[in-house]
């Protein structure tokens, strides 16, 4: 019950925050590009303006903590002792969406040059990250949420069956394990073609944000300028 409550705070959070920001810029962003200048909150809403920085500083620092938590949680098992795998994968989905929205606010609706390039780069990240998460459910995994090879999922359902008195837990997971054992290898097929679209691409955003950032550093552009 408690996982479905923090789903639906992320999804209620997202959709909040997306509603907030597009009225209360919406003047703003509706003008043509040549017209935004002479608008009163220009300053404000302009990509190097405080709240429009300011939201590509924020997002991007959430798609950081994102990737990051992860990444640490699934390579070298940090945290995983207290929360479950996939329970960091739901809030890294949910950091992975919110930041990206607030980056889409950052850039004003406004894509040009290399920036394009990140910008598109993201938004396949996270249409393949959804994806991705159809697809990820569907593989045997522990308790944890680790992924299971075909064997490793195999002899866990094996040691599960020989339980007389198996307990409802137990039971559950076991016709879980019947259930993806029997499309596993269709959605592993599935989930190598995926990680085609979503590494490559999320590669390509970090590389050009980083050297976006250190532009911005370097040419001073910002709203402590």
């Amino acid at each position: 019950m408690l996982p479905k409550i923090f789903r639906l705070i992320y999804a209620l959070i997202t959709i909040a925050t997306t509603i907030y920001l597009f009225i209360s810029g919406r003047s703003y962003y509706a003008l043509p590009l040549e017209e935004r200048f002479y608008h009163e909150q220009h300053e404000l809403f302009k990509a190097s303006g405080l709240i429009g920085h300011g939201l590509g500083i924020i997002g991007t620092v959430l798609i950081f903590l994102g990737v990051m938590l992860y990444i640490v949680a699934k390579k070298y098992g940090w945290f995983t002792r207290i929360v479950r795998l996939k329970y960091i994968l739901e809030f890294h989905i949910f950091l992975c969406t919110l930041g990206p929205i607030m980056v889409l606010f950052h850039t004003t609706y406004k894509f040009g040059g290399i920036v394009s390039i990140a910008f598109w780069s993201m938004v396949i990240v996270v249409l393949s990250g959804v994806v991705g998460r159809f697809l990820y459910i569907r593989l045997p995994r522990d308790w944890q949420g680790r992924e299971l090879s075909f064997a490793d999922a195999e002899n866990k359902l094996k040691k599960l069956e020989l339980n007389e008195l198996p307990s409802k837990e137990e039971i559950a997971e076991k016709n879980t394990l019947k259930r993806q054992l029997r499309s596993m290898q269709r959605n592993q097929q599935y989930f190598k073609y995926w990680h085609v679209a979503h590494r490559p691409f999320a590669l390509i955003m970090l590389v050009i944000v980083i050297v976006h950032i250190a532009a911005t550093l370097i040419l001073g552009y910002g709203f402590w300028k």
